[in-house]
């Protein structure tokens, strides 16, 4: 028999509009009935896990999905111009004094840790055009409970400022590369720079991360004949090569017709190598992992198109200028205590969806481009 309480929801800017959501009080679903239904909820939970898990309620969305995973965009600007993620004509940024700073990030990251999350992944944009981005991470590695602080960076200026950021905390990184031509690489980016993100795979190596992921937007026509060149990485070095299904956003052009699916790249890679092995995948992993006989590194897929993870999702994205699906950086300016912000935030979680529309209706509905969203 299910417990339930009646909490507030629909906190915004220390207001409170009195909304009472039935919560159940064994794993924190939310419904108007009184019944657990989603697949994730409590009911389908293992019972140790989440008797033992220190995530607060702040954390458990309506559908019973417990949130570890942080994701912070730290600035919409980037030195490539990916024409996935931004159009030629480029982007209407948010002005500056409108971008949260590094106080405002490591106060708002500690309310989410001290709740639970045990990762947070920093974004942009490109991360690495934070001029503080060094001292970013020293003060977000030393909040207590931080198990991992990983960072998605296009590696254009990594290398040289990697040995530093490894001392200030950083501790996973993948690393963005959509193609292994030159030609290709200028023509993607609008820019040049492909030995400098070669330069900097090799430095995160040498530096000891393993793995190193690099992250690979697959688009048929461009680059899905340089898959097994990528798989080809793998061979003797610890590189997890992480395929991604192209998703539409705002003046990336997106149509299904360039969209190579999870199925027809991992047929691709089974016909050229041998024993291809699915791996054990931890129930809120994003990606679908193999190991390959003989290779050091591993092969993933990230199947947001075809078959979407919503299910088991444990990711929150706050993105640069403090939106959550609702502003925290106002309130936060606006002289917000430390209990405000939390009801805020456990408000705009409890609001979270149960998973994103499909694939054609996800083309057109009107969203964010890339830079915006962080990647």
């Amino acid at each position: 028999m299910r417990r339930y309480v009646s909490k507030l929801t629909n906190w915004h800017l220390g207001f409170r509009n009195l909304n009472p959501l039935m919560v159940c009080v064994d794993c924190g679903s939310g419904s108007l009935s009184k019944i657990c239904s989603f697949s994730s909820c409590c009911a389908n939970l293992n019972e140790d896990s989440v008797k033992d898990n220190p995530v607060s309620d702040m954390l458990t969305d309506s559908f019973g999905r417990i949130h570890t995973y942080l994701r912070i965009s730290l600035t919409e600007r980037c030195n490539l111009r990916c024409q996935y993620c931004m159009p030629a004509e480029g982007v209407e940024l948010t002005p500056a004094p409108k971008i949260l700073t590094i106080n405002e990030v490591v106060r708002l990251a500690s309310l989410f840790v001290t709740s639970g999350v045990n990762k947070i992944r920093l974004t942009g944009g490109e991360p690495m055009i934070r001029k503080d981005i060094e001292d970013i991470c020293l003060e977000l590695s030393n909040l207590k409970g931080l198990k991992t602080l990983a960072m998605t960076t296009n590696g254009i200026t990594l290398a040289r400022k990697l040995p530093k950021l490894k001392e200030c905390g950083l501790t996973a990184l993948n690393i963005s590369l959509d193609t292994l031509v030159p030609a290709k690489f200028e023509f993607m980016t609008r820019r040049k720079g492909l030995e400098k993100v070669k330069q900097s795979i090799d430095t995160a190596l040498e530096l000891g991360y393993n793995p190193v992921k690099v992250n690979c937007v697959v688009m048929r026509g461009f680059n899905d004949d340089e898959i097994c060149d990528f798989v080809e990485l793998t061979r003797d070095k610890p590189i997890n090569i992480r395929f991604i299904e192209f998703m539409p956003f705002d003046g990336n052009v997106w149509n299904s017709k360039k969209l190579v699916s999870y199925s027809e790249m991992l047929d691709r890679v089974a016909k050229k190598f041998v024993s291809v092995k699915r791996l054990n995948d931890h129930p809120t992993e994003t990606a679908k992992n193999f190991g390959i006989e003989g290779h050091v590194g591993t092969v993933s897929f990230i199947t947001s198109m075809t078959e979407h993870f919503c299910a088991g999702c444990n990711r929150l994205r706050l993105l640069a200028d403090g939106n959550f699906k609702v502003s925290l950086k106002d309130p936060l300016r606006n002289g917000a205590d430390d209990m405000i912000l939390r009801e805020i935030i456990s408000a705009a979680v409890k609001r979270k969806k149960a998973a994103h529309a499909g694939m054609f209706d996800l083309a057109k509905t009107a969203n964010r481009p890339m830079v915006h969203i962080g990647g």
